[in-house]
């Protein structure tokens, strides 16, 4: 009886593990289905490659963009291209069995031209800052990390939800500058402008619905901003700004730069770049 036992035992742990299939509705509509959790995935964008790092799909990571730096484990990954230009041939040679990419970010033509080659494609949109924790919660359904993505959105969200403003005050009129040559700043569809909310700010440029909209020198002096907040990618942020002195912000010397790493990537550090951009609001009111 115990042979009989130990024998079946044996066999049990001999027998291969069945792969859980995977059949998911990504954020283009699509119906993903795989047979099993993906074992070589390509992320095309920073983001992307973080939050699938952070649901514990690291080792699974064959290739990403030439922006992907974080974590410290991402920068020793295979390059395949960036925003402006995907590299097909390193693509092809990687061999993934699933590909991430974010609508709005990457090329539709290259996304067109990925799933032409056959990959599957995981697309994914997101504008607010809760979008984090719904990413969370698909790239770890995508890559097998179910419960880890269900727990790490859990956590973002209950950080998010301590983030807040000063309240019982006007709101103040905030320009965010991201870039200066050309001027850009973002639109109400942003998730910055959602975290301006939250500080108790309002985005003078809310009314855009691009993400991230050109402006003009003379649009920004008509808004009136009481506060210019750059992001640590935005150089000269007050000299550009100091001849205009009938501006407020100028008259109140409120200038504030801040990491744009944290703020400006849909991922768990987002938590830290919105308390930054807080604590700003907060010291200028």
């Amino acid at each position: 009886m115990i042979r009989r036992f130990v024998l079946g035992l044996c066999l049990l742990l001999a027998a291969p593990v069945q792969a859980t299939a995977i059949r998911l509705v990504d954020d283009a509509g699509r119906t993903l289905e795989l047979p099993q959790p993906p074992q070589r995935i390509i992320s095309l964008t920073p983001h992307l490659t973080e939050l699938l790092f952070a649901v514990g799909a690291g080792a699974q990571i064959a290739g990403v963009d030439s922006a992907s730096d974080y974590p410290a484990a991402a920068r020793t990954l295979p390059r395949v291209g960036d925003y402006s230009r995907i590299h097909f041939e390193r693509i092809l040679a990687l061999q993934p069995d699933l590909i991430v990419v974010w609508v709005g970010g990457n090329r539709p033509v290259d996304i067109h031209a990925l799933q032409q080659l056959g990959f599957p494609v995981l697309h994914t949109h997101a504008t607010r800052l809760d979008d984090v924790a719904r990413l969370l919660r698909l790239l770890g359904q995508a890559s097998g990390h179910a419960a880890a993505g269900e727990s790490a959105a859990a956590a973002y969200s209950a950080r998010l939800a301590r983030v807040r403003g000063r309240a019982g005050q006007p709101p103040l009129r905030v320009f965010y500058q991201v870039w200066d040559r050309p001027l850009m700043t973002v639109g109400g569809t942003h998730w910055i402008s959602d975290a301006l909310t939250r500080c108790g700010a309002h985005n003078v440029f809310a009314d855009l619905q691009a993400l991230a909209p050109t402006v003009s020198r003379e649009a920004v002096l008509g808004r009136a901003p009481e506060l210019i907040v750059g992001s640590s990618d935005a150089r000269d942020l007050r000299h550009a700004w100091l001849p205009f002195s009938h501006l407020p912000a100028v008259k109140n010397k409120a200038f504030v730069q801040v990491d744009a790493d944290r703020l400006h990537r849909l991922t768990p550090r987002l938590v830290e770049g919105v308390m930054e951009l807080c604590a700003a609001v907060d010291a200028y009111r």
